[in-house]
């Protein structure tokens, strides 16, 4: 604990990491024994996780009104709730953004009042930073501890403040272009309320900026397990920390076995992956977190382990363990090419083992059917697949045998071609440019617009992945196309992307009806509505049983299995069809409660031996799920 001292001049601490290697547990943790250390300071512990298990591991209520603890009344725990936060900020800053925009487009004011209505992606992301933003700069609370989402969609919300700084900008220029047109009629300027507005905006953003890449004060504590797929991703997280200038503080490598003797396969394997955890570049101080007899629930269970942890410097190796493959526990999975899906989700929280779950469906039956083509496809902006072969997959595809292929959607390649395919020449409507000769011509600064659409704009991952796997089943080259997808809350938003895209375009489609004599562009809104019927027919394959499979995976852990519950209400909602739910690092000690998931088939995936490769685990993977 002496180590941990470190830590204690901070004022905003973020713990982010692969999914499922137990942020949410040593944030609560940390925020438990700074609330002890500090009781005279109000400490804040928030979820910018949209599929946040604050309760589940806190044993207690968590809503987005922030309340403290029982037996600590110094800290509050508080989930932050996007849409909620975006009324409280269209309350507050609406009116100045609708003229803003109104200045700034060919949009009268009243035709910007649906847009508050509609689903925006990367809410979560926008939404999140600039309320940590406000509560570190207008000093809400002493401290803040921020549960954050897994890591890719943790550096889409630290990414953010350049976004946002591009979008202040385009609004600067908006209001700029009314400054002259002002100037030029009346011969004079006053700055009005928009000026102040703006001006209060840039310094609440440089100000939040400081804050986040001031090591004094922040700090990202990256959370992971002594697993390959883990390393390789915090290997990759923390040069993208590094990149947005943002302090790592260190990492904390979680359930590290202290007796060889408990499972000498995985201790072996843990010990290896220690050493190059603690080998990492930047020399992060490495601290490790036993494993817990049964699951840290409650505040008890918290205090006790943050209690536990130790800094390490050095690692002693352990010889491998014989390898030993479990039997095959029945039922299996059915033969979803002969029952004729084309579309198979992998989904669950972060963790659970999804990946090596897909990988394996992909290899059984690639294996089972050498004609047919079978594609992988990533859609995790932290990508893991190919981390489960043991290869280095791309956004082109990259075939790991003759019929099986596997892709990791890169969407800055994606974006790219969208912008060329739809948003530049939005961009130019949007500004009021027209193209055709009978068009009026309204210069309302179009640069501003090209700055806001080059950017790459939050939540456009699960946007884009959604077009690409469009495109992919509408072009029909692939026989099936399994999906390895985000965990629950931003696998839910890809879900939920063809209704809130099926929005915005119908939206834009009325904006286009009452001012087509002004903006033309025919073609343009004709291809719209080709984008909008391919979205449409989306949205029918991903609710069809005889089309899509979704397969949940999950692990015989409480918050893991509450999770899950949620998910199934939320997909069942939504009209997806699920069958069956995978038992990852099933054990005859770890069974489940069947009456959870009556309505799914459980398919048991025993422990899978680690002192193998990787491609030999999804090989073995594949036989035990067939």
């Amino acid at each position: 604990m002496d180590d941990m001292v470190k830590y204690d001049s901070l004022h905003l601490a973020m713990f982010s990491g692969k999914g499922g290697v137990g942020k949410t547990t040593i944030a609560c943790g940390f925020a438990r024994r700074w609330a002890r250390l500090f009781p005279k300071e109000q400490i804040l512990l928030i979820s910018t996780d949209p599929a946040h298990s604050l309760g589940d591991v806190l044993q207690t209520k968590v809503q987005h009104n922030a309340f403290p603890l029982p037996d600590l009344p110094n800290l509050s725990v508080r989930a932050l709730d996007a849409k909620e936060l975006l009324l409280e900020f269209k309350a507050k800053n609406g009116r100045f953004l609708e003229v803003l925009v109104e200045r700034g487009s060919f949009v009268e004011g009243e035709d910007l009042t649906p847009v508050w209505d509609l689903d925006w992606p990367g809410l979560d992301e926008v939404m999140g930073l600039v309320e940590i933003q406000r509560l570190l700069t207008e000093k809400v609370v002493d401290r803040v501890v921020v549960d954050m989402a897994p890591s890719g969609h943790t550096l889409n919300l630290l990414g953010i403040k350049d976004f946002l700084n591009i979008v202040l900008n385009s609004l600067e220029l908006f209001q700029e272009k009314h400054r002259v047109i002002t100037q030029t009629f009346k011969r004079s300027y006053t700055a009005d309320e928009v000026d102040d507005f703006l001006v209060k905006m840039k310094h609440e953003l440089a100000e939040g900026r400081r804050l986040l890449q001031n090591k004094d004060i922040s700090a990202c504590l990256v959370v992971a397990i002594a697993e390959p797929m883990s390393l390789l991703e915090t290997e990759r997280f923390l040069e993208s920390l590094q990149v947005l200038e943002i302090q790592s503080g260190g990492l904390f490598i979680n359930r590290i076995l202290t007796d060889a003797n408990t499972d000498l396969d995985r201790y072996s394997e843990q010990q290896q992956l220690l050493e190059k955890f603690v080998e990492l570049p930047g020399k992060q101080p490495v601290f490790i977190v036993p494993q817990q007899a049964s699951e840290p629930l409650g505040s008890v269970a918290l205090d006790t382990i943050i209690s536990q942890i130790q800094k390490i410097d050095t690692v002693a190796i352990a010889p491998p363990a014989p390898i030993q493959w479990a039997a095959k526990v029945l039922p299996s999975f059915c033969d979803f090419i002969a029952e004729g899906r084309q579309l198979i989700l992998v989904g669950g929280k972060g963790g659970v083992g999804k990946t090596t779950v897909a990988a394996a469906i992909g290899w059984a039956l690639a294996s089972r059917y050498p004609d047919k083509n079978i594609r992988l496809i990533s859609i995790d902006p932290a990508h893991s697949l190919g981390d489960a072969f043991g290869a280095k997959l791309e956004h082109k595809p990259t075939q790991i045998t003759t019929n099986l292929s596997g892709q990791e959607i890169n969407a800055d390649i994606v974006l790219e071609q969208f912008r060329n395919d739809y948003l530049w020449e939005l961009a130019e409507m949007m500004s009021g440019e027209g193209t055709e000769a009978k068009a009026v011509k309204i210069a309302y600064t179009p640069e501003a617009w090209r700055q806001i659409v080059a950017q790459a704009l939050p939540g456009i991952d699960e946007m884009l992945s959604l077009i690409a796997v469009m495109d992919l089943l509408e072009r029909k080259q692939q026989d099936l196309i399994i999906l390895d997808t985000a965990p629950t809350g931003h696998l839910l938003r890809f879900l939920e992307m063809p209704s809130a895209l099926a929005d915005w375009l119908a939206w834009i489609f009325k904006l286009w009806m009452k001012y087509q004599n002004v903006l033309g562009r025919v073609d343009f809104m004709g291809r719209l509505r080709k984008l909008r019927q391919q979205v449409v027919q989306a949205q029918k394959k991903l609710k069809d049983p005889n089309h899509t499979e979704f397969i949940g995976v999950i692990q015989a852990q409480a918050a893991i299995i509450a999770e899950q519950v949620r998910l199934n209400e939320s997909l069942q909602n939504m009209g997806v069809p699920q069958r069956y739910i995978v038992h990852n690092r099933y054990s005859q000690d770890s069974s489940l409660d069947a009456g959870l998931f009556p309505d799914q088939t459980i398919i048991h995936l025993p422990i899978l031996p680690r002192s193998v490769e990787a491609l030999d685990r999804i090989k073995g993977a594949a036989n035990l799920l067939f």
